[in-house]
């Protein structure tokens, strides 16, 4: 049991105690922020005569964790983090969330405010303090939405590829479509690929609904979302698919925060996590469906069946991208299905280009969104990019719920993107008089020989998976922009992003390469290089574990723009020898940059790159005396400034125990001061000896 929640410092009767104080600092990618804000607590704390525990949630794991004694003994608690924090563990206690960048830039304001934060409720998310120390913190609906998507991901691709290979292995054109012989091995693996595409749906909105509503959230989001896929339970020809799945999801989480408010007599309240709310919300929330969502749903259905009817005849052009539009919208939803079944009813009756427009739109969708993380990979986490490959393979096999993740994700975004390409591929399907005589598409419906037509049958899939690719690239980088007014990625303004998972940007790695002696040769003969240091038989300065020496430290820039400090800063790493391709590491750093600004404030930045251009670790320093605007949230200019280049295979988490020390060392003001009047690379190397 904690104790109850009190303002800070109250020692009762016995006398006054210091306060003591916990925080969770947390950033997507765990590098520099999280261990920043931990140390600028610590000292403000400090100043403040408070008792403070941080524990950080950085790349390389959790650390300094709060055990139950200290929540039990603490007066409040700060959580300064830009991703999700469980927060179950601090039930009675005061929390006030907010941003990373607050942790780094208001710590004392958030240590005053935390006297007047709401008190945990149970598993749901605390408010901002209300004495005004709360930042802004990525939205509950944003974060949920993520959480369902973050589990729904392995489904999806290893139920998609496991049909995708039965299919391709064992497969055969039926009347029914492409399918799996029954009772043989292939069929049994197709089997258990379904089985990961059902359970995909109901795991989507029961994750959604676990992020807001904790525990008792998950039964009533899971159920409801398999409710919501199974349109028999509202008479429906199909199930609402993954938007139906984002509705019950959002639904079950926030009617189960509804009923946690519902004051109870004691005697009931062990029994409410466990049985009275999952019962009572799951009951609610799947008759709410069936009886008033599922309806409208079913008759959606009925009503685009007749009108499409009513279509046949018309311009083949116009018909083909309607067909597509509804192929791309909901992808296994009604709309979907609706343009499926159309399609495949009037093969029968000898008519197969209608069809033959649906089977084109069909893999536009995974093929496109697995093509747009290929074509701007900085734009994408690695966990995207993984699902991206498999997009690309499911697509081939005409499975476009390869793409729910991404639409699931960035639904503004992904769903328009979809739809322009799947109308493109049905109109020129429809134009071309593309025949299908079988329902299912893909390319490999094309392998098989079902298709009349098939050299324009893959013009229209490329087509339209072009456009997909190239719609929803444009989309965000215009999102990007439009988030910091405007400003071209390259400038150095900060832009309010999405989370950045970790291992960020990825290099190609292979390529021409850059040749080392060249690019030592200019790095070496540009303004502030150490090379008197190589020409002697004097052993080179190293620190950071050998990962910065006196090679990768330049006492003054020549850049004056952020752009040209990384290039700088990139030519200066591959005077070292462990840098492939220049142009790849700049590329990687500024699409880093592109997604949120590493200017930490307190005139420091740290642009980092996780890249195959680079074969070990590497880090550089720089400074630059009149600074350098980097989008910092301070509104300091950068005259500190680290590179942080590291494979995307490095072994082990070292070099990320370096960036934690670095970035907390780097909160020391004497420490700045000392780098910044260093007069020569062998004296930074000197100072930086420090960071142990």
């Amino acid at each position: 049991m904690t104790s109850p929640a009190g303002p800070p410092g109250d020692g009762g009767a016995s006398g006054r105690r210091r306060p003591r104080l916990l925080a969770v600092t947390a950033c997507p990618t765990g590098i520099a922020h999280t261990y920043m804000a931990a140390e600028k607590l610590q000292q403000a704390a400090a100043e403040l005569g408070v008792d403070m525990k941080v524990e950080t949630q950085g790349s390389i794991g959790a650390e300094n964790v709060l055990s139950d004694n200290d929540v039990r003994e603490a007066d409040g608690i700060i959580i300064a983090a830009d991703k999700e924090v469980d927060r179950e563990r601090f039930a009675g206690k005061r929390v006030l969330a907010t941003g990373v960048a607050d942790g780094i830039h208001r710590p004392k304001e958030l240590i005053e405010g935390v006297r007047t934060a709401p008190v945990q409720t149970g598993g749901a998310p605390a408010a901002g303090g209300g004495g005004g120390g709360g930042g802004k913190e990525r939205s509950l609906a944003y974060k949920a939405l993520m959480n369902g998507v973050s589990y729904m991901i392995p489904f999806v691709v290893v139920g998609g590829l496991l049909i995708a290979i039965a299919l391709a292995l064992g497969g055969h054109a039926t009347a029914e479509g492409y399918a799996t012989t029954p009772g043989t091995f292939w069929d049994h693996l197709f089997q258990i690929g379904v089985l990961g595409f059902t359970l995909m749906i109901p795991i989507l909105s029961g994750y959604i609904a676990y992020a807001i509503g904790d525990r008792p959230a998950l039964v009533p989001g899971m159920i409801g979302g398999f409710i919501a896929n199974t349109g028999a339970l509202y008479d429906s020809k199909s199930g609402a698919g993954f938007i139906g799945a984002i509705v019950t999801g959002f639904l079950a989480g926030y009617l189960v925060l509804w009923i946690k408010k519902v004051k109870v007599p004691k005697v009931v309240q062990p029994i409410m996590p466990i049985i009275v709310i999952p019962i009572v919300a799951t009951t609610a929330l799947g008759l709410f469906f069936i009886y008033v969502i599922g309806k409208p749903i079913s008759w959606i259905f009925e009503s685009l069946t007749g009108w499409l009817s009513g279509l046949t005849g018309t311009s083949a052009i116009l018909l083909g991208a309607l067909l597509g539009l509804m192929i791309a919208f909901d992808m296994g939803g009604p709309v979907n299905k609706t343009a499926f079944l159309f399609g495949t009813g009037l093969i029968a009756s000898g008519n197969y280009a209608v069809m033959g427009m649906c089977a084109a739109a069909i893999p536009v969708m995974p093929l496109g969104q697995g093509l747009a993380t290929v074509l701007r990979r900085g734009l994408y986490s690695e966990q995207e990019r993984d699902t991206g490959m498999a997009a690309l393979f499911m697509g081939v096999f005409g499975i476009s719920e390869g793409a729910i993740p991404f639409a699931a994700a960035r639904p503004a975004i992904v769903i328009p993107a979809n739809m322009l390409g799947g109308a493109v591929a049905g109109a020129i399907a429809g134009v071309a008089g593309v025949g299908d005589h079988v329902p299912h598409g893909g390319p490999i419906v094309a392998a098989l020989g079902a298709v009349s037509g098939v050299g324009w049958f893959l013009i229209a899939i490329v087509a339209g998976t072009v456009v997909t690719a190239l719609t929803t690239n444009a989309l965000i980088g215009l999102k990007e922009r439009g988030a910091r007014g405007g400003v071209p990625v390259t400038a150095g303004v900060a832009p309010v992003a999405e989370p950045v998972p970790a291992g960020v940007g990825v290099g190609v790695g292979a390529g021409a390469g850059v040749g080392v002696g060249g690019v030592g040769s200019g790095a070496g003969a540009a303004a502030g290089a150490a090379p008197a240091a190589l020409a002697t038989a004097e052993p080179e300065a190293e620190v950071l574990s050998g990962y910065l020496t006196e090679r990768t430290v330049r006492t003054e820039l020549a850049a004056d723009s952020k752009e040209a400090a990384i290039r700088e800063m990139a030519e200066m790493l591959a005077g070292t020898g462990n840098v492939r391709d220049v142009e790849e590491l700049v590329r990687v750093a500024l699409a880093r940059e592109a997604q949120g600004t590493t200017g930490l404030g307190e005139s420091i930045a740290i642009p980092h790159a996780k890249t195959d251009a680079v074969t070990r670790p590497t880090v550089g320093f720089a400074r630059s005396a009149e600074g350098i605007e980097w989008g910092s949230l301070d509104g300091t200019k950068a005259r500190l400034v680290f590179m942080i280049s590291v494979p995307e295979a490095a072994a082990g988490d070292e070099h990320l125990r370096i960036l934690a020390l670095l970035s907390r060392k780097l909160m020391d003001a004497d420490f700045r001061s000392r780098l910044q009047s260093a007069p020569d690379g062998r004296a930074v190397v000197d100072v930086l000896r420090e960071i142990r």
